[in-house]
């Protein structure tokens, strides 16, 4: 991994973030992905409830890609029944067992009032049963990139092996707010009557006016208190995730003062534009010696609106890399960093294609690659 750093973008000191008492948070901003807070956001934690959103990305994909109508009816199991429904205890949309419900209705059962009834069935009526279904959702964190997930069950209910990152659920978040615009607004409707039982959405922050439109909490004894939320304000959405808070009230609180802070101290800024050059990759074996690095899209980053804070911006990337590569190949990751915390990672891509070099060029890189190889071998094995 080769790590170059390309610029110091803007001098002066960092934003002061609020006092929060959860243990684990984050807060990023949706269209940059720059994250604004964190603490112990890649930390492992049970999710409870908060894992209904990997359901509901899954459940989601399938209605958009056609493959599930909205129409369709599922039938309650016993099993959905007694695990999720009344007798269970825990959240539910009072679901009968043996009844049959339209996916519309049981997307709005698992949502508004979390219930777990509903998001087992969905799960049954899609995969067969539930194990099957969490294969789906395992399938979709690796699509997503998460790296600190792992789902056993579609509704969250207390499993040792159950566990997820604030990092993560921002990630589901995020996709499910860009991949799924319109079935993402069911997140946002007030109530839900179901067996002539009307609950209310759980999710604190849709009463607060911080233009929140989504999505919801969750609990489990050993865990504590998290919620996701997202909020849009002048055009500018941002995405907090809470893990681990000793209550409702301080889990609300602790989201309250992030998104609030964000809002009122970050704005964007592009950092680089479409097509422009960011740096360059190191070549193996190419026509030159190096592949220009650009993006498809405008890289921005949030800074502060005070004009005083210190971005750093790396490129990084497996290198040398091997020629011959591709216009719009991935190459490198761009990486900056807002002191010590990562505030923004993108992709960038070969700007030209490098066609392979000629015989003597390869010959020359391949004899100084085995000597560098060779070199660091000699300092690991005496720093080892």
């Amino acid at each position: 991994m080769l790590t170059f750093l390309i610029a110091s973008l803007l001098p002066g000191r960092a934003q002061t973030a609020p006092d929060i008492s959860s243990p684990q948070a984050i807060l990023l901003d949706f269209d940059s992905g720059s994250v604004l807070y964190e603490r112990a956001a890649d930390t492992p934690s049970p999710p409870a409830s908060i894992a209904k959103l990997m359901t509901m990305a899954v459940v989601f994909g399938e209605i958009d890609a056609g493959r599930l109508s909205q129409d369709t009816e599922f039938k309650v199991s016993e099993y959905a029944w007694r695990r999720g429904g009344a007798p269970s205890g825990g959240s539910t949309m009072f679901a009968a067992v043996n009844s049959t419900i339209k996916v519309s209705d049981l997307l709005r059962g698992a949502i508004i009032p979390s219930g777990n009834d509903a998001a087992i069935v969905l799960a049954e009526g899609i995969s067969g049963n539930e194990l099957a279904f969490t294969v789906r959702m395992n399938q979709e964190a690796k699509r997503l990139g998460l790296t600190g997930s792992v789902f056993v069950n579609s509704s969250g209910l207390a499993d040792p092996d159950q566990k997820t990152t604030p990092r993560d659920m921002a990630k589901i978040a995020g996709s499910i707010i860009r991949e799924h615009p319109d079935l993402y607004k069911i997140y946002s409707e007030p109530d839900f009557l179901w067996n002539k039982i009307r609950q209310n959405n759980r999710n604190p922050l849709l009463g607060m006016s911080l233009g929140a439109d989504g999505f919801m909490t969750g609990y489990e004894k050993d865990a504590g208190f998290n919620v996701v939320g997202s909020a849009i304000q002048n055009g500018q959405r941002l995405i907090v995730v809470i893990m681990g808070a000793k209550s409702e009230k301080e889990r609300a609180e602790d989201a309250r003062k992030l998104l609030e802070w964000g809002f009122r101290s970050f704005e964007s800024r592009t950092l680089f534009e479409p097509g422009q050059i960011v740096g360059e990759a190191t070549l193996y074996g190419g026509a030159r010696n190096g592949a220009p690095l650009t993006s498809d899209a405008p890289i921005r980053v949030l800074v502060s609106r005070m004009g005083d804070e210190k971005l750093v911006a790396r490129i990084r990337f497996e290198g040398p890399v091997p020629a011959p590569v591709k216009k719009g190949e991935e190459l490198a990751r761009l990486m900056v960093y807002r002191g010590d915390q990562l505030a923004l990672e993108t992709p960038l891509v070969a700007a030209e294609t490098v066609p392979a070099g000629p015989l003597w060029r390869r010959a020359m890189d391949g004899a100084y690659e085995l000597v560098v190889s060779l070199l660091r071998q000699g300092y690991a094995k005496l720093t080892g």
